[in-house]
């Protein structure tokens, strides 16, 4: 990989929590391209979410270094703030505002003057298909259009790097379809994404690169499609019930 295009830096990363004996993230290793879409995926408690945490710096490690756009996570975490995009897992709104509302506050949160972000949340609203619903309280809309707004809320300040947890999950296929496409559009326009899924194929469609993380270790790491030849199988399920197992996580 070349080392000018990297924009996050992983090195040597654990994470165990307080109580527990087993390390949630065990010396994970890790490099992701400026202009990436990036997938890290894994089971159940694999420690996908864990990771994303400690790299927004919402969660410290244990162990390790972690260096964005030149950054050190441990010692720049403000300035790193202003690069970063998060969209969690949870819905993160407030029911009893409007979507403009809830967007207004968000984007005043992340920095965004108010005379930029009045129009930049109108023309995100269009652009996800939410500009009739805008004065509509968000209790009262459906889990996909919730998905919508919440993403939105994570883009508003233009981050250089989005990271997403789950960003399609419990949504309908109209709502997939359009959050895909959305985030494919901002990848264009230079933004580095990495992103969690359990849906496979969608993130063999997606990503650029993926990582497969399973009990704290990071298993596999490359292109979706030179993985699948590197064992020999025809999609990305496939190779991630080889590389995990199939039996049953909790």
């Amino acid at each position: 990989m070349n080392e000018k295009a990297v924009i996050i830096k992983v090195k040597g990363l654990e994470k165990k929590y307080p109580g527990s004996d087993a390390l949630a993230i065990n010396q994970l290793d890790m490099e992701i391209s400026k202009g990436e879409i990036f997938g890290l995926l894994g089971p159940n408690g694999a420690g996908k979410t864990t990771t994303i945490s400690i790299l927004c710096g919402l969660m410290p490690s244990t162990e390790g270094t972690v260096v964005i756009d030149g950054l050190s996570l441990q010692s720049d975490k403000d300035r790193i703030k202003k690069l970063i995009g998060v969209v969690p897992q949870d819905i993160a709104l407030y029911p009893t505002l409007t979507a403009t509302e809830n967007l207004m506050f968000f984007g005043q949160m992340a920095g965004v003057n108010t005379k930029t972000l009045r129009p930049r949340v109108a023309e995100y609203l269009k652009r996800f298909g939410l500009f009739e619903r805008r004065n509509d309280r968000v209790g009262n809309f459906s889990g996909g259009m919730k998905r919508r707004v919440n993403l939105i809320a994570g883009l508003l300040h233009q981050p250089e790097i989005l990271f997403l947890d789950e960003p399609t999950v419990g949504v309908d296929v109209h709502s997939r379809h359009m959050i895909l496409e959305s985030l494919n559009e901002f990848n264009r326009g230079g933004t580095t994404i990495v992103y969690t899924s359990h849906h496979l194929n969608e993130a063999e469609n997606l990503c650029t690169r993926i990582g497969v993380i399973d009990h704290g270790h990071l298993i596999a790491l490359g292109a979706p499609k030179s993985l699948m030849e590197e064992h020999s199988l025809s999609s990305l399920e496939e190779l991630f019930l080889h590389l995990t197992g199939r039996h049953l996580r909790d």
